[in-house]
């Protein structure tokens, strides 16, 4: 008994290989709203999914959703930890912090945080240029407009939603210079009522292009009923408003997280900051809408082009703030930790920035 006992532990009973008693490679994700949000979240799922079924049976992979950001984060990162998932990846700004926390409690785990800032020994960062994208919207919505005024859904003032707006102004400024931006903030991710309602502020101030920081339809949905155009986010959000969308700039995390994966099962994992975008096939533009005029078709695919192959790089001085003060000094590109630290608006944006 012994001796079978033996051979069971070694995976030599009834066919059984070794390979196949290993246990799989277990990967956490941590989604700040519902995978169903059709936007932010549903792509980092889609990702998930992705990675799944590349791998098959060699891993095993759990998510959890609708994950607030602050002390209950720190709980469920600290519980998918000790569930003895090898790889967790957290996904929302706010998700920093509690997951720095774990991995300094969790040392043998290795952690991957989107869109932040701060690193360890087994915790690295990673996000998309997702101004890069926003930049394309710019020159769109400057084509289209009628009124010269496109307005823009704000989550919470960090970062990233600086830059975007930012990013969308300096697109539309190259093709229409009378071009003037509405922001509204709904300190939300994920609200589809205050999405909803932030959407009908904007097209009463004049607003005839909508574009978004929030991860539900409900604003491309409004600007359909209420005769206006739209640019989806995050993913495909065609088929919600079919009439009133231009595009949508699509997320695609696969690449990073079937790259990542990989390189923690291989032992050469090392944590960094990583920006993924158009040249990483990483950052989509999808499924433009073909009632397009032939020219603004043509601008969309040669300003993406001209990104992606790093000939135009959106934020290069000199350029000022909205109150006068130069930010980026002539000649020079922002540097990723630049990138990190952007909390202005840029020259020509008339609004306040939030407290």
């Amino acid at each position: 008994m012994k001796f079978k006992s033996l051979l069971v532990g070694l995976g030599l009973v009834a066919g059984i290989s070794i390979a196949q008693a290993e246990e799989p490679f277990k990967v956490g994700f941590v989604y700040v709203g519902p995978i169903g949000d059709h936007g932010w979240s549903y792509e980092h799922n889609r990702g998930r999914e992705e990675l799944q079924s590349f791998f098959g049976d060699k891993i095993e992979t759990t998510f959890v959703e609708n994950v607030p950001e602050g002390a209950d984060a720190q709980r469920v990162i600290t519980q998918l930890a000790k569930a003895g998932n090898d790889l967790i990846f957290t996904t929302s700004f706010g998700f920093m912090n509690p997951t720095l926390k774990v991995s300094k409690r969790f040392k043998k785990t290795t952690f991957e945080h989107a869109t932040g800032y701060k690193r360890s020994k087994n915790m690295g960062t990673y996000t998309l240029r997702t101004y890069e994208g926003r930049y394309v919207s710019g020159v769109a919505a400057g084509m289209l407009t009628k009124t010269n005024t496109i307005g823009y859904i704000a989550s919470f003032p960090i970062p990233e939603v600086f830059r975007d707006i930012n990013a969308v102004y300096m697109g539309a400024k190259t093709v229409n210079p009378d071009i003037d931006i509405k922001i509204v903030w709904v300190n939300t991710w994920y609200d589809p009522g205050k999405e909803t309602d932030a959407a009908n502020a904007l097209i009463d101030q004049g607003v005839d292009i909508m574009l978004q920081h929030t991860d539900s339809p409900a604003p491309l949905i409004t600007a359909q009923k209420r005769g206006i155009k739209g640019i989806g986010q995050a993913s495909d959000m065609s088929h919600f408003a079919p009439d009133a969308h231009i595009f949508s700039i699509r997320d695609n995390w696969f690449p990073y997280y079937l790259k990542t994966t990989q390189a923690v099962m291989d032992g050469t994992y090392k944590p960094q900051d990583f920006w993924g975008g158009f040249k990483d096939d990483m950052l989509n533009v999808s499924s433009i809408n073909t009632n397009l005029p032939i020219e603004v078709r043509a601008k969309i695919d040669e300003t993406y082009n001209a990104i992606r192959s790093g000939e135009l790089k959106p934020f290069t001085g000199p350029i000022k703030d909205n109150s006068g003060k130069l930010v980026i000094e002539a000649n020079h590109t922002l540097t990723d930790k630049e990138l990190s630290q952007v909390n202005w608006y840029i020259e020509g944006i008339k609004a306040k920035m939030p407290n």
